[in-house]
């Protein structure tokens, strides 16, 4: 069976204390999946496209785990490598309320997704048939075969006539922004969307401009993309943001409306915008794409966990002028 979309990347097990409590205190943890290239398959699939995720996950209780998540979300997981070698990563995230910042503890170190090496996934099988292919910056930034696994996807994606998107995601957790900066444009030579913020635009790529237009034109510039879309976020509360994004296309700027967001779990937004983009791009419609990822990624923030657990019909209703009384 082919795929219309292909993910590739690390999934974590995430433990969180319920009802804003510390990790020092809580007496119990919530548990769900998450992670960058997951959430946005995952997305993409209750958006109604066949999505497949690509990983490698420690064969034991909490590698099981994550797959039976991923393919509870309807994501295939056909193309995931197990290995009785390695762990599977845990990361755990502590609600916060103003003027607590929210906070999260990874404990990822030796996960079975640092240890890919390039020859390990039959890329060319894996996209057979295959419409586009989406990784974020964090994947190459675990390990060194990480980032030439995630190279050796991009190279194999470009001569299979897939296309591709990056979503930068840069992580001061995981390498420095000098490290970041080379990997990542030595991919922009492969990438055809690169969806991004300001602010990691400047960390990675020392790129500023007087607005987010011009931002978004200079990495078109200086890369050799066919769009660039740039989230923004506006922070007046830890619990209450306003959102939307812009796209970018040959000189053109695409804009949507912007929400206000009543934050439950902030965790995923980005990757389920990438998912909306996605979607709109896969009918060759950048306002659609840019409408959908807006209003899909403005609906995730109200639910718990990583996962998107929207309908395409949903964020149409949405898009029409849906309202918040209750729907009965």
């Amino acid at each position: 069976m082919s795929f219309e979309v292909i993910t590739f990347g690390e999934a974590m097990v995430r433990l969180s204390p319920p009802t804003f409590k510390r990790l020092e205190q809580t007496s119990s943890l919530d548990v769900f999946v998450g992670g960058a290239e997951l959430n946005t398959a995952v997305a993409l699939s209750r958006l109604g496209h066949v999505s497949g995720w690509v990983s490698r996950l420690t064969e034991n209780p909490l590698g099981r785990l994550i797959a039976n998540r991923a393919r509870e979300a309807g994501v295939r997981t056909d193309h995931v490598l197990w290995t009785d070698e390695d762990r599977v990563g845990v990361y755990f995230l502590e609600f916060g309320a103003a003027p607590r910042a929210s906070g999260v503890l990874y404990d990822r170190k030796g996960a079975a997704i640092a240890g890919i090496k390039p020859g390990m996934v039959p890329w060319e099988k894996v996209f057979a048939g295959t419409k586009w292919f989406h990784v974020t910056g964090i994947t190459p930034a675990l390990s060194p075969n990480a980032a030439e696994t995630t190279r050796e996807a991009m190279q194999a994606a470009r001569k299979a006539g897939v296309k591709t998107s990056m979503d930068l995601n840069y992580r001061v957790k995981l390498w420095t922004t000098a490290e970041a900066g080379r990997c990542m444009t030595d991919l922009m030579q492969f990438t055809d969307v690169l969806i991004t913020t300001e602010e990691d635009t400047e960390r990675v790529f020392g790129i500023t401009g007087k607005d987010y237009e011009d931002v978004a034109g200079q990495l078109a510039s200086r890369f050799p993309l066919h769009i660039v879309a740039i989230t923004l976020r506006e922070n007046p509360l830890v619990w209450k943001n306003a959102w939307t994004a812009i796209a970018y296309e040959k000189g053109k700027v695409y804009k949507t409306r912007s929400y206000e967001v009543e934050i439950v779990d902030r965790l995923g937004a980005g990757d389920c915008f990438a998912a909306g983009l996605i979607h709109g791009l896969l009918e060759n419609d950048v306002q659609k794409g840019i409408d959908f990822g807006v209003a899909a990624s403005a609906v995730k923030h109200s639910i718990p966990g990583d996962f998107a657990w929207i309908t395409r019909a949903e964020i149409e209703g949405m898009l029409k002028g849906g309202g918040l009384r209750i729907s009965r």
